[in-house]
């Protein structure tokens, strides 16, 4: 598939253009690597690159990129148990085993201090007949689970997060597929170690969620956090729309479902990954489990944070290749899952600022 470009996207004076992400990954100089590990996990789902400053004396290192796995070796969903770690001369090993049958989500992400979060929605069949709730797992730098969060109501299917880190605090919002909500987690990270929960507060809530045949679950995925204008940007994959949420970080109550600031089924074709590129465009997967287009499968899709159209590219020709996304914390890359191909992509992007997912 060709990617189809709409506009470009002016930054400064009309000397000085950059070019939007999307229209870059034609041409952009890129590596893939396989993400199945020796025990035949599949279906790559969360995707985040490790952060300069992240803490030394561990595996991890800055520009490691971690990939998690949903499916196990059969192919059931909700069972896979690895989190692949993929370095910058595209070197693979697995970081992270999990307990059997967790189901590791898109909900992934890093701590500077040296933690790693990882959701799991885990499923005894592979169908959501079966699915539970799950719980957010916390991993140290050595790949050794060290805390499992758990709320029978806050954390309800952790599909994806998104985290706002200041070193000794952070706040981590998570996207719960199984009731439609949005979790606010304010987390201490102390100097002398550990992770402090202060408290969780469920900020959002009303997003179409569902069973799906094909795509296990459908509900609120992608999630996007601008602390500037402190709003948290929502891709609701069954409501093929994407949400903005405002006083994320400070509210102390449920603000609905947002405002809807992006919504059309000329390109939108189930909203799941998303993150934000350096010029502050948002960059969306659609898994093409609603409003699907066969002469349109798998695609990236960029707009604007008021909800302008950039462009679109296809990463497979197959539908139902593309999920977890993100944008290294310094703008230079831009990192995509194929489920198809149980690969992940890594394009380095001519861009400025460093505003990641």
């Amino acid at each position: 598939m060709h990617p189809i470009h709409a506009e470009f996207a002016a930054v400064g004076s009309a000397q000085h253009r950059q070019v939007p992400v999307i229209d870059q990954l034609a041409t952009a100089p890129s590596r893939t690597a396989l993400t199945v590990p020796a025990n035949g996990d599949q279906n790559p789902y969360g995707v985040t690159f490790i952060p300069n400053g992240f803490a030394r004396g561990g595996v991890l290192q800055p520009g490691d990129l971690l990939v998690s796995n949903f499916n196990n070796s059969s192919n059931l969903q909700g069972t896979g148990t690895t989190i692949v770690r993929v370095t910058p001369d595209n070197q693979t090993s697995v970081f992270f085993n999990a307990p059997p049958g967790s189901g590791l989500t898109t909900a992934l992400g890093v701590l500077k201090r040296g933690f790693v979060l990882v959701g799991n929605v885990p499923s005894t069949d592979g169908t959501s007949a079966t699915v539970q709730q799950g719980s957010l797992m916390i991993i140290d730098k050595n790949g050794n689970q060290v805390m499992n969060l758990t709320n029978s109501t806050l954390l309800n299917g952790p599909w994806d997060l998104a985290i706002d880190d200041e070193g000794n605090r952070a706040v981590v919002f998570v996207s719960n597929v199984l009731s439609g909500t949005v979790t606010r987690i304010d987390l201490r990270l102390p100097a002398t170690g550990g992770v402090k929960v202060d408290s969780m507060t469920q900020i959002a809530s009303g997003y179409m969620h569902r069973g799906d045949p094909m795509a296990f679950e459908l509900g609120p995925t992608g999630l996007v956090y601008d602390r500037a204008t402190d709003t948290l940007y929502v891709a609701s994959t069954a409501d093929n729309a994407i949400f903005a949420v405002h006083n994320a970080a400070r509210t102390r109550s449920d603000r609905g479902t947002g405002q809807i600031i992006f919504q059309d089924d000329a390109v939108l074709r189930g909203p799941l990954g998303m993150t934000r590129t350096s010029d502050g465009n948002l960059i969306v997967a659609n898994g093409d489990a609603v409003n699907g287009d066969p002469a349109f499968p798998s695609e990236l899709v960029e707009f604007t944070p008021r909800g302008r159209f950039i462009g679109q590219f296809s990463i497979s020709d197959m539908q139902g290749g593309a999920f977890g996304v993100t944008t290294s914390p310094d703008g230079r890359f831009f990192a995509a899952v194929n489920d198809v191909t149980n690969s992940v992509t890594i394009w380095t992007i001519r861009s400025k600022g460093s505003k990641g997912r």
